[in-house]
């Protein structure tokens, strides 16, 4: 098991984590630390805790958004094609069939 040493707001946290995923974890902590950073430009410093607790809220509503958003994409019909381009493409699949089928009497 790996462990990396990542930063946030000024403190070192020694975390452990499988090995090769130390890239992921160190990526993982600059978010955190981006999000914490701008807590900070809007409202100053309010304590250790006050600012991972906001940090956290700001990241859950990142993913609530981002989970509403594939929902609703999963959900989103797939638009029909028309009756004329379904006809065209069967034609084409219909008329390639016959001609496989000549080529295999031709053999």
């Amino acid at each position: 098991m790996a462990q990396v040493t990542i930063r946030i707001n000024g403190y070192a946290y020694t975390v452990g984590c499988e090995d090769g995923q130390e890239p992921h974890l160190t990526r993982m902590a600059a978010e955190i630390e981006q999000r914490i950073t701008s807590i900070k430009a809007i409202g100053g410093q309010s304590g250790e805790a006050r600012l991972l607790m906001l940090a956290a809220l700001l990241l859950a509503d990142e993913l609530h958004d981002m989970r509403q958003t594939a929902a609703a994409q999963a959900e989103a019909p797939v638009p029909a094609k028309p009756d004329g381009e379904r006809r065209a493409r069967l034609r084409r699949v219909a008329a390639r069939a016959e001609e496989i089928a000549a080529d295999m009497l031709d053999a």
